[in-house]
């Protein structure tokens, strides 16, 4: 086999704890005592010594917070070696937190290092537009947390300009948690913005800190309470 016609995908030296292989694979450095959540089944393959426990225990203290009617979507990932994960396909970021905190669609959440602290929270002030509101991952502390979008991103810097940024809740895919939130109807909108299906809505974003945007709206039902 022509060696060169593969050297291109061979995998980069490792530089960080988190990186991106190409613009949908994520490179987890992975050591002995730095253990890893990551959405169960996103593993695509490893080098070294890496073991998986699906539904740990500190998943499973969450559960009755994460009540989506189906099994807890995590697993620990502990050892030595890299581990790639995917998730069918869909765009990988990367985020380095210093004692900062993320609000992520539950659906978007790759992977994040355990010692993290992390929790399921509603999205306060958007349950009378959003029927019983929208339920997320919040993460924060020091670390590295990965999530997926459906297409390239964009990420707005929502500290750069005086004016509000406004967002489909259905393409938003994570925020700096400090951000103030409000929501915004659009009747005139309605036929323009989201699926075109009855009344719209908006997120409104402002203060210092960034959203994450993807460019394809999700299908799926958020962390949303069923019963």
């Amino acid at each position: 086999m022509d060696q060169q016609m593969i050297a291109g995908y061979a995998p980069a030296p490792v530089a960080a704890r988190m990186e991106n292989h190409g613009s949908s694979m994520l490179q987890v450095a992975m050591q002995t005592g730095q253990d890893l959540f990551a959405r169960t089944g996103s593993m695509v393959a490893y080098e070294g010594f890496v073991q998986y426990e699906p539904n740990p225990p500190a998943v499973r203290q969450m559960a009755s917070a994460w009540l989506t009617g189906e099994s807890t979507p995590l697993m620990k990932c502990t050892g030595d070696g890299l581990l790639y994960l995917a998730d069918y396909g869909a765009d990988v970021v990367c985020l380095n937190l210093d004692n900062e905190s993320v609000s992520v669609n539950g659906t978007n959440l790759l992977a994040f290092d355990a010692h993290l602290t992390w929790g399921v929270e509603r999205v306060k002030g958007l349950a009378k537009f959003a029927g019983q509101g929208l339920f997320n991952v919040g993460v924060s502390g020091v670390g590295w947390v990965a999530v997926t979008s459906r297409g390239t991103p964009i990420v707005v810097d929502c500290g750069s300009g005086a004016d509000e940024t406004y967002v489909d809740p259905d393409a938003l895919v994570a925020w700096s948690s400090g951000l103030k939130m409000k929501a915004k109807r659009s009747f005139k909108a309605s036929s323009l913005i989201g699926r075109g299906s009855g009344e719209a809505f908006q997120i409104g974003f402002s203060g210092q800190g960034f959203v994450v945007v993807q460019p394809s709206e999700d299908s799926t039902d958020r962390l949303r309470v069923r019963g």
